[in-house]
């Protein structure tokens, strides 16, 4: 019994080491890949608190050696910060009517997008409309470069009167968002069991009751997954921002371009919009992440 007590205690000791050094590994290559995909965000939030001379400084500094909230007020009163940056960036307008144009265009789209393409991931997954190549058809509008479709659309909406309205965007961005909806839908419908539906149309349930009381329920979890990755596709594109726009309905990514003057480009009043056209979609990640969660594992189970 003392050898094998021995034993048992000489095989702790040298299975110890070795759990130890995993322990470490693990951890370290933990930190190592948090540090490396975190660095961006963290050098972002740097260049918004440093000022000018500090922007292009080497060797460069992470935390700012005289901070400043000059980059975030020039945003929204571009004639108060004083000195050369301050000058500069006078001829540029305030963020507010770009984030007021992002706050119409962007959530109306995706909610344009979220409801007719879940409308239409459920026709095509229960009914088979259009046949089986309905969703294949749709997908054509992710299959070619958005730089395809702009001369065309440019003389359509030249002759709609539809640039540089709202209007306009939110259609385009409705329309190339909703193939990414009805495919994404159509996977957390699949996953909502048939004879479900079935036995609430043979309680007498009509298709929309079905549709609104039943299967609604089960896949809004998948909705809140789609409508918050809708959001940041609606909410950070901008070629057609660009291209369809001038002055009346800029978006914040049109209006973080306007910050490259002739003499280079103004780092920090860029990093400072970049940190504050973030908040939003943390925000709308935060409300609906008891949904997120649900949405990613539907149907991975087997029911």
């Amino acid at each position: 019994m003392k050898m094998l007590g021995s034993r048992r205690v000489g095989a702790s000791q040298v299975v110890r080491p070795k759990s130890t050094i995993f322990w470490i590994l693990r951890w370290a290559a933990i930190l190592a890949t948090l540090a490396f995909f975190s660095f961006p965000t963290v050098w972002l939030l740097s260049i918004s608190f440093k000022p000018p001379i500090e922007w292009m400084a080497f060797p460069p500094t992470l935390v700012p050696r005289n901070p400043t909230f000059d980059n975030y007020v020039v945003l929204f009163r571009p004639e108060l910060p004083k000195g050369t940056a301050g000058a500069m960036l006078r001829v540029t307008e305030p963020v507010t009517k770009s984030f007021v144009n992002s706050f119409i265009i962007v959530p109306v789209a995706t909610f344009i997008s979220v409801v007719c393409g879940f409308l239409a991931a459920y026709a095509v997954t229960r009914f088979r409309v259009g046949g089986a190549f309905m969703p294949f058809f749709v997908l054509t509008t992710r299959m070619f470069p958005p730089a395809a479709f702009a001369v065309p659309l440019l003389l359509y909406y030249r002759w709609l009167r539809l640039i540089d309205t709202p209007i306009g965007l939110i259609v385009i961005y409705a329309g190339f968002t909703l193939a990414f909806s009805l495919w994404m839908t159509k996977g957390f419908i699949e996953g909502v069991p048939r004879h479900v539906e079935e036995a609430a149309i043979l309680d007498g349930a009509s298709p929309w009751r079905v549709l609104f009381t039943i299967t609604l329920p089960l896949v809004k979890g998948g909705l809140a997954a789609t409508t918050l990755f809708v959001f940041i596709l609606n909410w950070t594109e901008f070629l057609y921002a660009l291209i369809f726009t001038s002055t009346r309905s800029i978006t914040v990514p049109v209006q973080l371009s306007h910050y490259v003057g002739a003499v280079g480009r103004f780092y920090g009043p860029q990093a400072a919009l970049g940190v504050v056209a973030s908040i939003p979609v943390v925000a709308l990640g935060y409300m609906i992440q008891k949904y997120l969660v649900t949405g990613f594992s539907f149907g991975l189970l087997k029911r």
